[in-house]
């Protein structure tokens, strides 16, 4: 006889799960519930789905969680990174500063002596000409001088032998022989001073031509070191301000009306001191003014950067492992304005950026929040803390602490909802993040 399949399931069902009766005693009476066999599989199959559920949720959880830890501490690589990298463009800055205004100096120096050189050289020149035509004078009258003194011997031997020594007259004539012959001596004396004197001058002339000469090669060598230094500061100013100008692009912030906004917040002097870097004088090099006034408008323009950067949310609030558990976006056909982050409850909560704290306490929804107003119209929003650590009108930088990790509000769980905000409307935090990241 064929046994129907219903039967043998049945069969099988009563063998495994034979049915069993529950005894609930109280003080009057006695009651039981009888457990079937179908009751019963119903009952081990939603405890193995539940134990299951159990592991695969935890599984999910510890890889997030490890996940989560690897992006926090990628993100702290990246911002101790970033900041050592500002450092040493910072201290570049410094030094190319340094060096372009020495080079001036050395510039200026070197013009100087060029120019008392030249002056000397001059000065030279003409004492060297006017000895020439004093030489020639005096060339020309020892020349008649000689002709004279030898007229004169001539005369004075003629005398000599036509008259007798006892004549008065021969003595005359040699008294004035002796005069003639004192005369060209001292004549000679004084010529062969002026030509010593002329040989002097025409060497110093000669010195100064060929220092000249050496200033000229120690200018040209200069002008390439110059050039050079020039060259390394265009190409690190180019190289660095790209990436800077296309992460405020790719937040929707442009980089020319933040640099005039950050100029206007931070444009005060004073005196009676001047300017670090004076402008260049008019003497200088109108290319190399030129390109020196460009490189300083450069290095400002990143000092302006840094300090845009600093004033913008480009960090994480987070410093702790956490894992994100809700974007930006629609949601249950409901619009969601912030990000989820969550994360171990009591986790510090840091401010993204520099800027003034507007509100700090209970607001509907948001429960414990802290809403912090920036520079350039952006806000950003700290939801569901458990507790806030600022107060109304106080001032944070990057990096402070403003509260702790919580469930206040409409929660289901501890997380932190960040928002970040443009002139009111909420915008994907999550862009800022990203766009501090691909560039730092």
């Amino acid at each position: 006889m064929t046994i129907p399949v219903s039967d043998r399931l049945r069969m099988t069902l009563e063998r495994h799960f034979p049915e069993r009766r529950l005894f609930l005693r109280s003080e009057s009476e006695t009651r039981f519930v009888r457990l079937k066999p179908a009751t019963q599989l119903v009952a081990a199959a939603g405890s193995t789905l539940v134990v299951a559920w159990t592991i695969v949720a935890t599984a999910i959880l510890l890889m997030d969680h490890i996940g989560a830890g690897t992006a926090r501490e990628q993100a702290l690589r990246e911002q101790t990174a970033y900041e050592a990298r500002l450092d040493e463009l910072t201290a570049e800055r410094d030094s190319r500063a340094e060096e372009a205004l020495a080079a001036r100096q050395r510039f200026s120096v070197a013009m100087n002596q060029v120019s008392a050189m030249q002056s000397a050289l001059l000065d030279s020149e003409e004492r060297r000409k006017e000895l020439e035509t004093g030489i020639g004078v005096i060339q020309a009258t020892l020349r008649q001088a000689m002709n004279d003194r030898d007229s004169a011997r001539t005369e004075a031997l003629a005398l000599s032998a036509a008259q007798s020594p006892e004549n008065g007259a021969s003595a005359d004539s040699a008294a004035r022989g002796q005069d003639l012959a004192e005369t060209l001596d001292f004549l000679t004396t004084a010529l062969g001073k002026t030509a010593a004197e002329r040989d002097a001058m025409s060497h110093i002339a000669d010195s100064a031509a060929t220092e000249v000469d050496n200033l000229a090669y120690e200018m040209k060598l200069m002008e390439e070191r110059q050039n050079d230094i020039f060259s390394r500061l265009e190409e690190a100013i180019t190289i660095s301000m790209a990436p800077l100008d296309k992460m405020f692009t790719s937040v929707g912030l442009d980089p020319d009306d933040l640099i005039a906004q950050v100029k206007r917040g931070y444009s005060g002097q004073g005196g009676p001191m001047g300017p670090l870097l004076p402008p260049l004088g008019p003497d200088a090099p109108n290319a190399d003014a030129a390109r020196a006034e460009k490189i300083l408008d450069g290095l400002d323009r990143m000092n302006l950067y840094r300090i845009a950067v600093e004033k913008s949310p480009f960090a994480m609030p987070l410093k702790t492992s956490f894992r994100y558990t809700s974007g930006f976006g629609r949601r249950w056909g409901r619009m969601h304005e912030g990000t989820d982050l969550a994360g171990a409850y009591g986790s510090p909560i840091y401010a993204t950026a520099d800027g003034v704290v507007t509100h700090s306490g209970w607001e509907n929804g948001y429960g414990n929040l802290v809403t912090i107003k920036h520079d350039f119209g952006l806000e950003t929003r700290y939801g569901h803390m458990s507790k806030t650590r600022v107060k109304v009108g106080q001032k944070v930088s990057r990096g402070d602490r403003i509260g702790d990790m919580g469930s206040t509000g409409r929660s289901t769980g501890t997380h932190l909802h960040y928002e970040v905000r443009v002139n009111g409307k909420p915008v994907n935090a999550m862009t800022y993040i990203k766009a501090a990241k691909n560039v730092f």
